[in-house]
């Protein structure tokens, strides 16, 4: 089952051997909205060297599995991510960046035509 959310990278945490062949990395997200949530995911294996290249509190998109098992007699569920991408920011522009996003201003933009005829105003709604 894939899943995807989008948060703020609240905490990572070190990598674990949990033996000679499994390793794993858990990473917490908060998520906004009315009550903030904080949701822990964890990384396996290989794809835990993928939270290098974040910093707390950058926004990320995670893609991640629902995992559940059970284990004598205990029922545990895992949110294991597979995939994790920056949130481009929107940073705000200024006039001066956004200068170039426009055509040149035209020097003539009076016309000619100086009096005002009926004919002029023919095409208002009322």
């Amino acid at each position: 089952m894939a899943l995807e959310v989008k948060g703020n990278l609240y905490k990572k945490f070190e990598t674990q051997s949990k033996s000679n062949a499994f390793q794993v990395r858990e990473f917490v997200l908060k998520l906004d909205g009315q009550y903030p949530q904080l949701v822990k995911f964890q990384l396996t294996q290989d794809r835990c060297d993928v939270l290098n290249n974040f910093q707390e509190n950058d926004d990320i998109n995670v893609h991640f599995d629902l995992r559940g098992r059970e284990w004598e007699g205990k029922f545990f569920t895992n949110l294991n991510a597979w995939k994790i991408e920056k949130i481009a920011s929107q940073a705000a522009e200024t006039p001066a960046d956004m200068a170039g996003d426009f055509p040149p201003i035209q020097e003539n933009l009076v016309s000619e035509k100086t009096e005002v005829q009926a004919e002029d105003f023919d095409d208002l709604p009322f």
